[in-house]
């Protein structure tokens, strides 16, 4: 499952005496200015505020909440309690209603943290960075506030003063009416679909409605695109943003300080306020606030369980289907464990929520309510995204967006990975209770998210894969000591292991997790928490079980931190795998079609067959070249990156070249071919044998091959990789076999390949994320070119040597040696 994490700047103190002056200007003009000109004699002025009820009238429609929201006609008014001028607000942007090919339903675009003011005859919003900070008691606060002036995002003439004169009246139409870039289609969309401009005659507010801590607003934005995605006849782009404005806490949480050795989502920031020799960015864990009620603190010390003053709660939305809503709850509170680990009890609790007649101001978009969302969609996915306040960490809400769809992946997945050994997998259609069950597992996952966890993708390759097999382990372990990686479902498993687990629960990590995070340490400021958070991770330090491993995305340098892989040895594992795959196959008409039906199933099924086995050629070619990846401290011995043994990554090259390079024939299945589809098969394992060839041959790993090697005489040298390939892909050259129609593709992808990377471009090393990894290559200096050069020219001569069996082995000898002469000499 794909997940998005909503993160924020922090919220400086700085800042909050900067603006003290402006807060006693607001406490001074309490008085309608109205009033003060006629008690003065004066005529009011064309921008003075007019009396209240001439501007809300008794025709408007009031909804009391953070601010009070009056629509009259068609038109919002804001009034502002005085006693929020001042404050940080977080302003969070998503997608609320969408079109194909513009992102999905819940989608977060963007999040500012924003202040209100009142200045004179007018109210400004301004957009708050707090990216850097600085104590105000220090003289380098004063150079900080002159870095981070605050930008002006609107501007509101005040229309009247409140009736008890401790309020503020503005019209907020046209901040929603208007395209205000922050609260509508990001930059990044908008090139991309060409938007040149707004049209306002097709943009209108849906809605504000206003509750105790936030305001909820949906507008209707129509943008002109001359690339639009879909529905590309009206020249335009529409799609209905919601803004959720939520007020941060009065008391600001204690925060808990990062240690990358165990994964977490962050917020962070610069602080030039402290004592090291340079500007330092400190980062803090995104959790709830878990506290100890007084009465149970030395409950607590004893090490009874308490439950914590505010409970984690989630409602399930009433959208969701009835027979559904039990396993979604279950997953939600699968979590307890953990939390039990940290010290509570019933820490973490799903709820029903309450009916039309028994609350009928109760909504979803509440933020004092954290919802499962239930979203009537063919996107299939789920995600867990988390609001918190950009000061601490702490997360105020969470709302899961539950896309009904999700079920058709669960489906290919289950069937494609254990209908080999599982009746219940061997059928189009499952029965509701193994349905429950996989929404269950999708369930906790998605809920690990919002309890600050990302995806844990070192995790899987903790336990051997023979253990995979054993039906005492995995029942006790589960098939991943954490339910945060992308280890799915148990692929290795063969017939004949009966009662072996198939899916993973909450397991050794993530109780370990959520302990380090959330575990109330009393009596110590955050800074003195660090050595004793220092001591939980080194109980475990070295233990595979513990370990945690980024999501890669891109360039995979670490083949034991992958997605979708299980057990410690990514060759053996594939083995099995493939070995399943090939019971399946047989049986895939017979497993997906009912008298009457098509055959969309089976296209369907037969699609995820060739996924799956993509995967495990992914999983295998990640060796070569592949550097792990191990966090470790100062005080910890041993290296955090290490070359993949060579021993390794023969085996891999061994073995991409038996199960893909060489034609894997049980794929192609004319009885499958004949029923959905007229051509393609050709195609297809040809493009399968390119991803993986490509994969191989990528600019990263012949770059840390050459590393590796220059450090390492021993170690796997790019030569003698670029010739193990070419042995492989080419062995007809040996033996003086015919060349068929598969492998001539596949050789002619060789060359392509070959060919491409004389003339490839200079990759940057610098990483745009803790997910994306670029090693850094210059091709034009690098061994690389040269390497390929020599390759092409004993390639060719190699190809000068031959003698095909037949016509067309003949024409393609004769072909290659051109497409070489033509690489090597262009003119």
């Amino acid at each position: 499952m794909k997940h998005v994490s909503i993160k924020l700047v922090f919220v400086a103190s700085a800042f909050l005496a900067f603006s003290c002056s402006t807060v006693q200007n607001a406490g001074k003009s309490k008085k309608d200015a109205t009033e003060m000109a006629q008690n003065s004699g004066k005529k009011p002025g064309k921008n003075d505020p007019k009396p209240y009820g001439k501007v809300i009238t008794k025709d408007a429609k009031s909804d009391q909440g953070l601010f009070t929201v009056h629509a009259l006609d068609d038109k919002y008014y804001y009034e502002i309690p005085d006693s929020l001028f001042n404050r940080e607000m977080l302003m969070v942007t998503r997608i609320a209603k969408t079109a194909s090919g513009l992102g999905f339903g819940g989608g977060k675009q963007n999040e500012q943290v924003l202040r209100w003011e009142k200045r004179d005859k007018k109210v400004v919003l301004r957009v708050v960075s707090y990216n850097v900070v600085a104590a105000d008691s220090l003289p380098v606060n004063e150079a900080v506030i002159n870095s981070n002036f605050e930008p002006v995002l609107f501007t509101f003439p005040i229309e009247a003063i409140g009736k008890d004169s401790t309020s503020t009246v503005i019209d907020a139409t046209p901040l929603y009416e208007k395209d205000v870039k922050p609260l509508g289609l990001p930059q990044f969309r908008r090139t991309a679909y060409k938007i040149s401009r707004l049209e306002s005659d097709k943009s209108f507010i849906e809605s504000i409605k206003s509750y105790p801590r936030n305001i909820e607003t949906r507008h209707v934005k129509t943008y002109t695109a001359g690339k639009p995605p879909s529905n590309s006849s009206t020249g335009t782009i529409s799609l209905e943003i919601n803004n959720s404005m939520i007020l941060l806490p009065d008391t600001p949480m204690k925060r808990r300080y990062f240690d990358k050795r165990v994964g977490w989502f962050t917020s962070k920031q610069t602080d030039y306020g402290l004592e090291d020799q340079k500007s330092k960015t400190l980062e803090y864990l995104d959790r709830w606030r878990l506290e100890i009620k007084d009465e149970d603190i030395e409950k607590f010390k004893r090490g009874e369980l308490v439950v914590p003053k505010k409970q984690i709660v989630y409602y399930i939305d009433r959208a969701t289907p009835e027979k559904w809503r039990p396993y979604i709850k279950q997953g939600i509170e699968d979590w307890q464990v953990a939390f039990e680990a940290a010290g509570f009890k019933e820490a973490i609790i799903a709820k029903d929520p309450p009916s039309v007649e028994e609350d009928p101001d109760w909504s979803p978009e509440d933020a004092r309510y954290s919802v499962v969302r239930y979203l009537a969609s063919p996107i299939p996915n789920a995600n867990g995204p988390h609001v918190s306040d950009p000061r601490t960490g702490e997360i105020i809400e969470s709302d899961i967006n539950w896309y009904h769809n999700v079920m058709s992946l669960l489906r290919g997945w289950f069937f494609v990975q254990t209908a080999a050994i599982n009746p219940e997998a061997q059928s189009p259609q499952f029965k509701d209770e193994v349905m429950g069950r996989l929404i269950r597992f999708v369930s906790s996952h998605e809920v690990g998210h919002t309890l600050g966890l990302p995806h844990n993708m070192g995790s899987s390759v903790a336990y051997p894969v023979e253990k995979l097999r054993d039906a005492e382990f995995t029942k006790k372990f589960g098939t991943a000591p954490s339910i945060m990686d992308y280890a799915r479902f148990n692929y290795i498993a063969q017939p004949g292991d009966e009662g072996v687990a198939l899916m993973p629960d909450i397991g050794p990590y993530d109780k370990y997790a959520i302990e380090w995070g959330y575990r109330p340490i009393l009596d110590k400021t955050a800074e003195e928490e660090k050595p004793i958070l220092n001591e939980w991770i080194m109980k475990h330090a070295g233990d595979p079980l513990y370990r945690f491993g980024h999501q890669q995305v891109g360039d995979v340098v670490d083949p034991s931190s992958q997605t979708e892989d299980l057990g410690d040895d990514a060759m053996l594992a594939s083995d099995y795998g493939i070995k399943n795959l090939k019971r399946i196959v047989p049986n895939l008409i017979d497993w997906t079609t009912e008298a009457g039906e098509h055959y969309d199933d089976l296209e369907e099924m037969y699609g995820h067959v060739l996924a799956q086995f993509n995967r495990y050629m992914g999983h295998v070619s990640n060796n070569i070249g592949g550097v792990y990846e191990h966090y470790k401290a100062a005080d910890q011995e041993g290296a955090v990156y290490t070359a993949v043994p060579k021993d390794h990554q023969k085996r891999a090259m061994a073995f991409i070249q038996e199960h893909l390079f060489e034609t894997p024939e049980w794929l192609i299945d004319k009885d499958i071919f004949d029923r959905i589809e007229f051509s393609g098969s050709v195609e297809r394992v040809r493009g399968m044998q390119e991803r993986t060839l490509n994969n191989i041959l990528s600019l990263g790993k012949m770059q840390r091959l050459i590393e590796a090697h220059t450090f390492d005489a021993n170690a796997y040298a790019l030569t003698e990789m670029m010739k193990d390939l070419r042995s492989g892909v080419w062995s007809e050259l040996r033996t003086g076999q015919s060349i068929d129609t598969y492998r001539r593709n596949l050789q002619r992808a060789h060359i392509d390949r070959l060919a491409y990377l004389m003339t490839a471009e200079n990759q940057s090393g610098r990483s745009r994320s803790a997910y994306v990894k670029m090693t850094a290559v210059n091709t034009s200096q690098s061994d690389i070119r040269a390497v390929v050069r020599a390759e092409l020219t004993t390639l060719r001569n190699q190809l000068r040597s031959a003698r095909g069996r037949d016509a067309m082995s003949r024409i393609h000898i004769a072909d290659a040696i051109e497409r070489i002469n033509l690489i090597l000499d262009p003119k």
